[in-house]
């Protein structure tokens, strides 16, 4: 059963050494990202799983102890998703490392650990039965959600400016913030995918995993930096 998640956003940037001068403009939505996982903590699950987007060769499971590095974004820096138990093959996609690394900042040790890579084009319902499979894997599931918003907030943004972009992260936002599995759920496919939305999937995965958890959300942050839509959020 789904007893706590954490929603946070994945930019590499969010990694100081890798923002390097543009590190401080990042600092509250680290902050923010710090609290959500002490609600993770708090809530004394039994398994905690990280999922973000992420191509073909990271896609699947990620057991604990997988390495991840972003040697690929200029910064010779590796992490490591908990305290190694294996020799894992493969290395983490930059979301999972991301979130390896916001976990290594609060030396998690509260619960083992594993990690899924999703595929951003996942189909909703799809990514619900693969919610409700994790939230059923253990008496108490924690999850820690990985996703950006839109990538079309301004001109400058990675996918320049769409008007549609803002909507659609209000209503991510809104469900995020309000624990609104339906709503979640609702999030369209097609849209999310012409927005350059990565979170999409993942946050339906959420949703499938809280359907009848009965949780509570708030919104802990919001911000589109760079064009970005940034949502950071805590369910208890």
């Amino acid at each position: 059963m789904l007893v706590a998640a954490a929603v946070c956003p994945c930019p590499p940037l969010l990694v100081p050494e890798v923002a390097a001068g543009a590190a401080p403009e990042l600092d509250a939505l680290r902050a923010a990202c710090l609290d959500a996982i002490g609600v993770l903590a708090a809530a004394r699950p039994d398994r905690l799983v990280v999922v973000g987007p992420a191509d073909e060769a990271g896609r699947g499971a990620h057991p604990q102890g997988a390495a991840g590095s972003f040697r690929g974004f200029g910064v010779d820096l590796e992490v490591r998703l908990g305290a190694a138990r294996t020799a894992p093959e493969r290395e983490l996609p930059p979301s999972l490392a991301v979130g390896a690394w916001l976990l290594s900042r609060t030396d998690w040790a509260d619960a083992p650990l594993e990690a899924l890579g999703v595929a951003e084009s996942l189909p909703r319902d799809r990514a619900a039965a693969t919610g409700r499979e994790l939230a059923a894997s253990a008496p108490r599931v924690a999850l820690l959600v990985m996703g950006d918003g839109s990538a079309c907030r301004t001109v400058k943004a990675p996918g320049y400016f769409d008007e549609r972009a803002e909507p659609f992260d209000a209503a991510a936002a809104r469900a995020l913030g309000a624990a609104d599995t339906a709503a979640l759920a609702a999030l369209d496919e097609e849209r999310a995918a012409a927005l350059l939305a990565s979170g999409r999937a993942c946050w339906q995965v959420l949703a499938g995993a809280g359907e009848d958890a009965g949780l509570n959300g708030r919104l802990l942050r919001e911000e589109a930096p760079y064009g970005v839509g940034y949502f950071v959020a805590a369910w208890s």
